[in-house]
């Protein structure tokens, strides 16, 4: 059986890290680097670093910080935000979560996972609620695609994810529940993790439709624990690390 994977979702605007509602209205919350020792000490499987503002500078730039965290927590990390290439890769990073440039050029998807492997090429799909049902975001939600997340899931599977984040932008940062509906509806044959309104009470039908959960919110405001939601989880039947 596979690990349930509970990530700690970490944004970050330049040296601080943030935390929005809606990916909007955004607060400081102090240094990355602490917030991701802290979860990782916690027990962690995983930090999820975003660069949100990577699209207006046409590159992430979260290189040093990449670098320390490497060094010194020993969990994998996951870098998304202005994503073109494997260079997150070479400098310490485990996986890539790809969005703006897998939609404007597909065929990098497919680079990517002959040069790394699959495993190490996710797709990051910011998710908003439409008349038709969900619209995928480029640009940290800043900009509607014209693709349905659904379909874009399939495709981006079809041409070599290896795996499907998914984050409602009507339920981030609200820590008022998950968009359950979005989540079922991801039909992909690769893993797949949730993140957007996630609290406590919400880890067991999260988990019933995931592999995976990324937090940010939630832990970052002392809602929860990640102890708590591995206890949960394990309550739930899923093998835990």
């Amino acid at each position: 059986m596979v690990s349930y994977r509970v990530i700690a979702r970490l944004d970050i605007k330049g040296p601080h890290l943030i935390k929005g509602i809606q990916f909007e209205g955004l607060r400081v919350l102090g240094k990355p680097a602490d917030f991701a020792k802290k979860y990782a000490d916690a027990g962690a499987d995983e930090l999820l670093y975003i660069d949100t503002v990577a699209s207006l500078y046409g590159r992430n730039q979260l290189e040093s910080l990449i670098e320390e965290t490497s060094a010194e927590i020993f969990i994998p990390i996951t870098v998304a935000g202005g994503i073109k290439d494997d260079r997150a890769l070479r400098i310490g990073a485990d996986r890539l979560a790809i969005n703006t440039e897998a939609i404007n050029h597909p065929h990098v998807i497919s680079a990517l996972a002959a040069r790394c492997g699959s495993q190490a090429v996710s797709i990051s799909i910011e998710a908003k609620r439409n008349s038709k049902g969900w619209e995928a975001y480029t640009d940290c939600g800043r900009v509607p695609s014209g693709r349905c997340a659904i379909h874009w899931a399939q495709e981006a599977c079809g041409l070599g994810a290896g795996e499907i984040l998914i984050t409602s932008i009507d339920r981030d940062g609200t820590r008022k529940g998950p968009d359950l509906e979005l989540l079922k509806a991801i039909e992909v044959e690769v893993p797949v993790v949730y993140s957007g309104g996630i609290r406590l009470r919400d880890v067991p039908a999260v988990a019933e439709h995931s592999q995976g959960m990324a937090i940010g919110a939630s832990l970052h405001y002392g809602d929860c624990t990640i102890g708590e939601v591995k206890a949960i989880l394990r309550a739930c039947g899923k093998e835990i690390r």
